[in-house]
């Protein structure tokens, strides 16, 4: 069921996942358009996120954004989630939601800045940009990373500092899967008026179209997307796996479907907020009665028997 509204105010937009915006020409959303989506929103009790572009909106923009409830996604400090483009440690961020967008070759070089950034950001999201191009060399590197990163984590939250980060902490607290869910319970709309599953989706291939406002998404096969329909997903206990309908599109040409790299980089993370929560378990009273059961694989499909 549909939940949100994510509003690309621009073609140029902030990218603040794994797909680039190859757009960098200007195309600001017409005002009726704007005013179709809030009104598109506002019928189907959707909550409304507005991806920003990197300049200063007119004024009876921002007028119609303020008009509604919303989240804001910018470049800048100030917006709900701030998105940084690369591994800045000394990037102004004063306390908001982090967006890190950043290959893994570059997170794995910078471990202190991104120990900087956790202890300044309420939530640090880590979006890998190469999750296509991941060599098993990488992933293996990957993996040396996490045990870096839990070992500076624990410190941290010994030391009475308790960061947020996906890649470790996220997993702590969940029971179930907490996926994108792009297409099942949020949809995008475009500066045109044209519908997609996610903005991915339309930086890839603008005709990849689900419909247009006012009308919605008109979806074949849409249960596809559902947590339900993705038989290796709905087994999972990665559950802060973003299970990227997109990657999983690219990777093996079936949405509900994950590539390797998807799940290995999952289970790295999954098996690091493990090896975490043995380790603060004792200090940390909420956590005593959490579990993450130990593994011995880290793609599901090497359990499958043919």
């Amino acid at each position: 069921m549909l939940k949100y509204l994510v509003v690309l105010l621009d073609r140029t937009s902030a990218a603040f996942c794994h797909a680039d915006n190859p757009y960098s020409v200007r195309e600001l959303m017409p005002l009726p358009v704007l005013q179709e989506a809030l009104l598109f929103a506002m019928k189907e009790n959707l909550s409304v996120q507005f991806v920003y572009p990197d300049y200063e909106l007119p004024d009876e923009y921002v007028s119609m954004i303020d008009s509604v409830d919303h989240i804001d996604i910018r470049h800048v400090v100030g917006g709900d989630v701030c998105v940084l483009d690369g591994m800045d440690g000394d990037a102004e961020i004063d306390g908001d939601n982090v967006v890190i967008r950043t290959t893994s070759v570059e997170l794995i070089d910078n471990l202190p800045s991104l120990i900087g950034l956790m202890s300044r950001a309420t939530h640090v999201a880590v979006v890998l940009t190469d999750m296509l191009s991941m060599s098993d060399e990488r992933l293996g590197r990957y993996g040396e990373f996490l045990s870096d990163l839990e070992r500076e984590v624990a410190g941290m939250i010994q030391s009475g500092v308790v960061p947020q980060i996906n890649l470790l902490t996220d997993r702590l607290f969940l029971a179930e899967m907490n996926n994108c869910n792009a297409g099942w319970e949020s949809v995008t709309v475009a500066p045109d008026g044209r519908l997609y599953v996610c903005p991915a989706f339309y930086y890839e291939d603008e005709s990849d179209s689900i419909g247009r406002l006012p009308a919605g998404p008109d979806m074949r096969n849409g249960r596809l997307l559902r947590l339900d329909h993705a038989p290796i997903c709905r087994r999972c206990d990665a559950f802060q796996c973003r299970r990227c309908v997109w990657l999983n599109r690219k990777l093996t040409l079936e949405v509900n479907t994950p590539g390797r790299e998807q799940c290995v980089v999952s289970h790295l993370e999954r098996n690091a907020s493990r090896r975490l929560l043995e380790r603060i378990r004792p200090a940390v009273d909420f956590l005593r009665d959490n579990d993450i059961c130990e593994i011995d694989y880290l793609d599901p499909f090497e359990t499958i028997r043919l």
